[in-house]
């Protein structure tokens, strides 16, 4: 295996991925490979891969055109579910098996040709953190085995009806407190506590919900 110039683009600080982007890159240095993290997609470095793995901007090919292959690992089963949290928008729709697709980078948004894919399952009772937790796992498996087989990697085009998920705002944690719980229980599932919350309006004031999972008792 040859050595190799790496980049992992995460254009948010606050992104949940941070942790699992330290952790590709840490086992990424360990395979011998010369890895960069950015957080600024202008200090973007040139050289043979660059993963742009939860970014909010979309990268132009001035960009792109530094290294030799762009990656993006999106969490639906591409051309469907294109755009923005993928995994929240399945789950409201009562999905507990997620594809991610790993693919090539391109001009118009999540459009590239695919490399791999690969699924997670959830069993319905996880909450956003343990979802991720699965999510971050497959998107280092994905970019190992990438990175592994390199530059032995074939692509194809995207096939299919394409559809496309809305950006969520903080209005998509708003529940009817007219509800039953058991019908609300996927919109707490992907409330993020600490940034969107859930929430609820009653009697002219507006009340904010956390939801934990309680440990097991033994």
């Amino acid at each position: 295996m040859r050595k190799l110039k790496i980049s992992i683009l995460n254009d948010s600080p606050r992104s949940w991925f941070v942790p699992y982007g330290q952790e590709l890159v840490l086992k990424l240095r360990e395979r011998g490979h010369e890895v960069a993290r950015i957080e600024n997609t202008q200090e973007l470095p040139r050289g043979d891969i660059a993963f742009f793995l939860s970014c909010e901007q979309i990268i132009g090919k001035d960009v792109r055109d530094r290294n030799t292959n762009n990656i993006v690992i999106h969490a639906s089963a591409l051309p469907q579910g294109k755009g923005w949290s993928p995994l929240a928008w399945q789950i409201l729709e009562g999905k507990n098996e997620i594809t991610l697709t790993m693919f090539e980078a391109a001009d118009d948004v999540d459009a590239g040709d695919v490399f791999a894919t690969e699924t997670i399952t959830f069993d319905g009772h996880e909450l956003i953190d343990e979802m991720r937790q699965k999510e971050g796992e497959a998107i280092i498996s994905l970019a190992l085995r990438f990175v592994d087989a390199y530059p032995n990697v074939t692509s194809r085009p995207q096939e299919g009806k394409e559809s496309i998920y809305p950006k969520r705002a903080p209005k998509d944690s708003e529940l009817d407190p007219k509800k039953p719980l058991t019908e609300l229980f996927n919109q707490l599932r992907v409330a993020d506590n600490e940034r969107y919350p859930a929430f609820f309006t009653h009697r002219g004031h507006t009340y904010v919900l956390k939801i934990f999972k309680k440990d097991n008792e033994k």
